[in-house]
């Protein structure tokens, strides 16, 4: 099981949150999603799971996003 810190660009509310956490859900091999709004940082952990495809999602909802 691997985890991965992101760094996340332009949440401001608890509905950016969700949004962010629903779009990292999604991609293949998440098994658990933490966002932290007040740290702008989102953690995930899973198997086998491609960094860029989990940049591509946040980025997907129109947040910033790059691997810390």
């Amino acid at each position: 099981m691997a985890l991965i810190e992101l760094s996340v660009q332009g949440m401001t509310c608890n509905h950016c949150v969700a949004a962010v956490e629903k779009a990292l859900r999604a991609v293949p091999g998440v098994q658990t999603v933490a966002v932290h709004l007040d740290a702008n940082s989102a953690t995930v952990e899973g198997d086998s799971m491609d960094t860029e495809a989990l940049v591509q999602a946040i980025e997907s909802e129109g947040y910033t996003a790059q691997v810390r």
